[in-house]
């Protein structure tokens, strides 16, 4: 996994704060490949509650990140209990690390 222990930990308390305790974070797609170089940083966020509108808040989680981590492209899916499961969320779980 290409990050960093502080980037894995400022991931993991920022949606802590932003979503609460009962998420999970998984990361996905190249970074996951320690072979590869490069690359955007590709998050899913599971949150165990309803969010009132999931692509504004996967916004802000992404624009607090860049602000802590640099000027990176971060892409984040949230998924809450009422989301349609895309295939994009099934390749996120199975091919992802949890942070």
């Amino acid at each position: 996994m290409r990050l960093t222990d502080r980037q894995i930990q400022t991931i993991h308390d920022t949606a802590e704060q932003m979503f609460g305790p009962d998420t999970r974070v998984y990361l996905f797609g190249s970074r996951v490949d320690d072979s590869q170089r490069g690359g955007d940083i590709d998050l899913l966020v599971e949150v165990g509650h309803v969010m009132e509108n999931r692509a504004s808040a996967a916004a802000r989680f992404a624009a607090k990140l860049q602000i802590k981590m640099g000027d990176r492209r971060i892409d984040v899916l949230v998924v809450d209990p009422q989301t349609t499961r895309q295939p994009i969320h099934s390749v996120a779980r199975e091919t992802g690390v949890v942070l």
